[in-house]
């Protein structure tokens, strides 16, 4: 087959509101807060058996199937 998911899917994608506002803000402290976005997400992302497709910066893709 080719891969891909049958039935209903859901695409999912995100990005931090004034991401570029909040690194001059927080300076170093913007890689931390990164960090634990991306690891929330994640988490929440396996807790409900999605796929993360594709991240770059702060932006998630995601599908659920």
């Amino acid at each position: 087959g080719s891969g891909l998911p049958g039935g209903t899917v859901t695409f999912l994608f995100t990005d931090i509101a004034g991401s570029t506002r909040l690194l001059h803000q927080l300076g170093d402290g913007y890689k931390a807060l990164l960090l634990d976005h991306h690891r929330i997400v994640r988490q929440v992302v396996s807790r409900w058996n999605g796929r993360e497709v594709s991240t770059e910066g702060d932006a998630f893709f995601v599908s659920f199937a």
